[in-house]
């Protein structure tokens, strides 16, 4: 299982970050190891002082391939659902301003939650899924996969020219404007429409 990450997909999260706004799809990757199970609690990391969630939609892929036709890629993934990249901030903005990779704020172990998920249908909409995350029953971060600057066959056919997509790969889409802070306590829940996909407790 190999878990693919696309991050600056949404202009205004992108500029809140003071980031600019990529030409091309921003890939980076998460080990296995990064996978909060199911049932297993989140336990606020101790190495940093500044915990984000950041909501995504995620795909779920369903057929191995390479070199995937952007007109073709919807025949790879399968299944949908909200999840959450959790960022060490102060660590990756450290990390940024030496210019050095990001793997220690990203892609430490249980750095991500995946929801319970959603059988992509015919009828399903792709380019107008609402999804959003609550902490505390407070609504801080929505959007629309509509708002994304590169779709889900875009980026699919894209991760393809580079890595091999394999069955029960996951991609997480970007995450839009409004990923906040996070402490000890917080109850976060994430959903697709009006659906409540997964709930966690931050210990």
């Amino acid at each position: 299982m190999k878990i693919f990450c696309i991050g600056r997909n949404y202009v205004d999260h992108a500029k809140e970050l003071g980031n600019e706004v990529p030409s091309e799809p921003v890939i980076f990757m998460k080990p296995k190891s990064a996978l909060l199970q199911s049932h297993t609690p989140f336990y606020y990391p101790e190495f940093t002082n500044e915990l984000h969630a950041e909501a995504e939609l995620v795909l779920r892929i369903s057929k191995n391939g390479k070199y995937i036709q952007e007109k073709y890629a919807s025949k790879y993934y399968n299944g949908i659902t909200v999840g959450i990249d959790f960022t060490a901030r102060d660590i990756q903005d450290e990390l940024k301003s030496q210019g050095l990779p990001w793997e220690k704020a990203k892609a430490w172990d249980n750095s991500t939650v995946i929801g319970k998920w959603l059988d992509i249908t015919p009828d399903l909409k792709k380019n107008d899924i609402n999804f959003c995350l609550y902490k505390n029953k407070e609504l801080v971060q929505q959007g629309n996969s509509e708002q994304m600057i590169f779709n889900f066959d875009k980026i699919v056919s894209y991760i393809s020219n580079y890595f091999s997509l394999n069955i029960g790969d996951v991609i997480f889409t970007g995450t839009p404007a409004g990923v906040g802070e996070c402490v000890v306590g917080d109850e976060l829940e994430g959903f697709i429409e009006d659906e409540s996909l997964f709930e966690l407790s931050i210990k």
